[in-house]
């Protein structure tokens, strides 16, 4: 399977560093060097080892670890032309897609275990999303009669992607390249997991994941639309039941839990190096003046209400995160949802989750919150906890998708 995966979108030219001989759709050849494209161009590998940078290839779109990386790419390369300007899109075979998406949402230096359990996830999140309608929630914004009162419920999908399959950022799948550092550990456990999913029900799991749950995973409808999905529920991040989880829990001693870890060795070893940046997301804090929280809601919903008076949480999911939250001022209140939603307007990017606890500060509000992502599926640093502690691949993937099984999957499935 060839999947098309976009680079870069909007852009009056592409600036792309060939690092070995490219042949285009009408056999002219490019060698080695730097070029700028303006206009729509196929190239083509002249051998398996070839690869390309592009020019200002970003990563982390709208969240705060955003920046530009010099990435290298296997695989062709197209530009094309779209009602937005030009894009560069990367058409890569799968196996090589799902080696560079292991070594980029994690250190590809990350026990083997882990990796091997994330090259099964990535691999069949890819292949459930292929054909699918994407699905993405309607966006209200409504004012009642007589009353300054708004509501904005919002998830997102893989939508917008009409020009290729996946896009190369969070969004969909990290996919930066091919990895400078343990590279060989990622390709062995490709090699390990080859045309392996993760299966429920005969069918291909929609495996979502994410960076930590903050000790309870989620259940996906705190995130997207209003349905069960069997396997993607609330568990524990760790031995025993499922704790309640309430203000009080939230507020409490850090519990006992698999993604609850300061080994800085282990830290070290299996985040990237700018998600290093990030030091505090098991639990962590943000204060701001009223007047700080009136002017942010304002540019980021769009709605003014005036000084904010209060932050309401109206319905919780299983983990703790807030998927309806009331925010009232003195010029209005706005009802906002799903838990996207609720962090893209409480920052200047996107909060590290919804699982807080509002509190009244002298001048302002302060939010004390657990994890790092939606919650839904895997929890990265647990899941590397357990790699670490010895457990295999198929028991983190049971753990995290209960009821899932990690079967080969029929070319029918492999070369749609």
């Amino acid at each position: 399977m060839i999947l098309a995966v976009g680079l870069a979108e909007g852009r009056e030219r592409i600036g792309v560093a060939l690092e070995a001989e490219y042949v285009d759709d009408a056999g002219r050849t490019y060698s080695a060097g730097t070029y700028q494209f303006d206009e729509p161009i196929t190239l083509r590998p002249m051998g398996e080892a070839a690869a390309f940078r592009l020019e200002a290839f970003t990563i982390g779109v709208g969240f705060h670890w955003e920046r530009d990386q010099n990435c290298r790419f296997r695989g062709g390369l197209r530009v094309v032309e779209t009602r937005n300007g030009l894009t560069a899109i990367n058409d890569v075979d799968l196996e090589t897609y799902v080696e560079s998406v292991i070594g980029s949402e994690m250190s590809a230096e990350s026990p083997g275990e882990l990796l091997k359990a994330h090259a099964v996830i990535s691999r069949s999140w890819l292949l459930a999303q292929l054909g699918r309608t994407n699905a993405a929630g309607t966006f209200r914004h409504v004012e009642e009669t007589g009353e300054r009162r708004w509501e904005i419920r919002a998830w997102y999908g893989r939508e917008g992607h009409s020009d290729f399959d996946v896009c190369a950022d969070d969004h969909c799948q990290r996919y930066q390249g091919i990895s400078e550092h343990g590279a060989a550990f990622a390709t062995r456990a490709v090699r390990e997991t080859r045309s392996r999913g993760l299966v429920f029900a005969g069918e291909v799991c929609d495996a979502r994941f994410y960076k930590c749950c903050g000790g309870v995973t989620e259940a996906y409808a705190t995130a997207w639309e209003d349905r069960n999905v069997a396997y993607l529920v609330s568990v524990r991040d760790g031995e025993g039941a499922l704790p309640r989880v309430d203000e009080g829990w939230l507020r409490g001693e850090d519990p006992a839990a698999y993604c609850c870890t300061q080994d800085p060795e282990l830290l070290g070893r299996i985040l990237p190096g700018f998600d290093r940046e990030t030091t505090a997301f098991f639990r962590w804090r943000t204060e701001s003046t009223a007047g700080e929280w009136s002017d942010l809601v304002a540019r980021r919903s769009g709605v003014e209400l005036g000084e904010i008076r209060s932050m309401t949480p109206v319905r919780r999911g299983a983990s703790g995160r807030i998927f309806l939250l009331d925010i009232t001022g003195t010029r209005g209140a706005l009802r906002v949802g799903k838990e996207l939603e609720i962090r893209r307007i409480l920052s200047e990017s996107h909060l590290y989750s919804s699982a807080f606890v509002v509190d009244r500060t002298p001048d302002g509000f302060r939010l004390s919150g657990a994890g790092w992502g939606h919650g839904v599926g895997l929890c990265q640093i647990g899941a590397a906890v357990m790699a670490a502690r010895g457990l295999s691949a198929n028991h983190i993937l049971s753990h995290y998708y209960p009821g899932s099984e990690v079967e080969v999957l029929p070319s029918a499935v492999l070369d749609r």
